[in-house]
């Protein structure tokens, strides 16, 4: 089966940006990375109230931007990986919005999400909380210093929750606790050709060399 347009998930720090670099390269593919910027996150950290609200809806809206540009290109033309799925934005939603607030949110998603571009194929980063704590640290981004291991746990099983009943698309999950796409060319190259076999449905990765 072709994929023309790929999104790699997962929760923060588990490395997606980095594969879908890699993965670019691999298969001649432009990569389009998620705008992170925004003014509300260190309030959002630092509990302050409202703050949860206001950083949402700047991340919903600026996935909308992005994703309807690039509904505007022809994805025919080149393949393309993303660093994000738009639906994603529903697994921080509901994890920090008040019942008030998911109101008026939902109305919005309703309204954006039909005109947002589905990928053919998903890859779900999977990785244990105390490996993410360790490659948020090992990022030393000064807005994810506030990040407390309390709430990436929380993240982390948000997306196993969402993904476990995800099926929209076609979806490769993949357990990276123990895997270096990033430096081992071999996990890479085996990795493509998974991405190359996959069909339809919810397939599981085996690193190379475990299903030999």
């Amino acid at each position: 089966m072709t994929f023309r347009f790929l999104a790699v998930e997962g929760p923060i720090g588990v490395g997606k940006s980095s594969l879908v670099a890699r993965l670019a390269e691999k298969l001649d593919a432009r990569k389009v990375l998620e705008n992170v910027e925004n003014p509300f996150l260190h309030d959002f950290y630092r509990d302050r109230a409202g703050a949860a609200f206001q950083a949402q809806l700047v991340f919903l809206l600026n996935r909308y931007q992005q994703q309807r540009e690039l509904a505007q290109e022809d994805l025919f033309a080149q393949r393309t990986i993303s660093d994000y799925l738009f639906a994603k934005d529903k697994i921080f939603a509901y994890l920090n919005l008040g019942d008030s607030e998911l109101l008026i949110y939902e109305r919005l998603y309703a309204m954006l999400e039909p005109s947002v571009p589905r990928p053919d194929l998903v890859i779900y980063l999977q990785a244990d909380t105390e490996v993410l704590v360790e490659r948020v640290a090992g990022r030393r981004r000064e807005v994810e210093s506030e990040i407390s291991e309390a709430y990436l746990n929380e993240v982390n099983k948000a997306y196993n929750h969402f993904f476990f009943r995800y099926d929209a698309t076609p979806l490769l999950v993949i357990d990276t606790s123990s895997i270096d796409f990033v430096h081992h060319e071999a996990d890479l190259s085996d990795l493509v050709e998974k991405i190359r076999s996959m069909d339809r449905g919810v397939q599981y990765y085996v690193p190379l060399g475990k299903s030999r």
